[in-house]
């Protein structure tokens, strides 16, 4: 059982307030996640920030979610798996990639699959990932930007992911319906 706290913006730290009273703004709704970084208006921004960074990164939307979900099933977030599928959905990404994505399926095609083998092997290597393994990413046609978006997507997942273990963060009811677990 968990004893970190979901805030709400009333609860939250003053330093937090703001940044509460923005996610409400921007998804209609508190996300359990923003309550629970709360805590620390420092870490609630920088998750903020690097969401705000990665979703303006060098990929499209297919290739955000893509990364973000490779990253949340690998780590098997409760939480994130369900709300990425929802913003998946919003960003009209197809239902069958991200069906794909949740059930560790095979990509619909040989670039995304790189992309995902890439991610993993970022991920489970620490980053020493191999010279072939690069060359067969800037053979499907990526570069050296999206290899660090990469990382930047890694960074914004570890947050997420991490926080939601530990507070066992409560699915939001908007996504519930797209529950999982690994």
């Amino acid at each position: 059982m968990s004893t970190l706290k979901i805030h709400t913006i009333e609860s939250a730290p003053a330093e937090s307030k703001p940044l509460l009273e923005e996610s409400v703004k921007s998804f209609g709704m508190l996300p359990g996640l923003h309550g629970v970084l709360a805590e620390s208006p420092q870490i609630l921004e920088a998750y903020k920030v690097l969401h705000g960074l990665f979703a303006g990164s060098s990929f499209n939307a297919e290739e955000l979610t893509v990364v973000w979900q490779t990253i949340n099933v690998e780590h098997g977030c409760h939480y994130c798996v369900p709300a990425h599928t929802g913003i998946a959905h919003s960003m009209k990404v197809d239902p069958a990639l991200t069906e794909a994505l949740r059930n560790q399926s095979p990509m619909p095609t040989e670039k995304l699959q790189v992309l995902q083998d890439t991610t993993l092997s970022i991920l489970r290597n620490r980053g020493n990932i191999t010279d072939a393994e690069i060359t067969k990413f800037y053979e499907a046609g990526y570069t050296q930007r999206n290899l660090l978006d990469i990382i930047l997507g890694l960074a914004q997942k570890v947050i997420s992911n991490y926080t939601n273990h530990i507070a066992e963060t409560p699915v939001d009811d908007a996504f519930k319906k797209f529950a999982w677990a690994k």
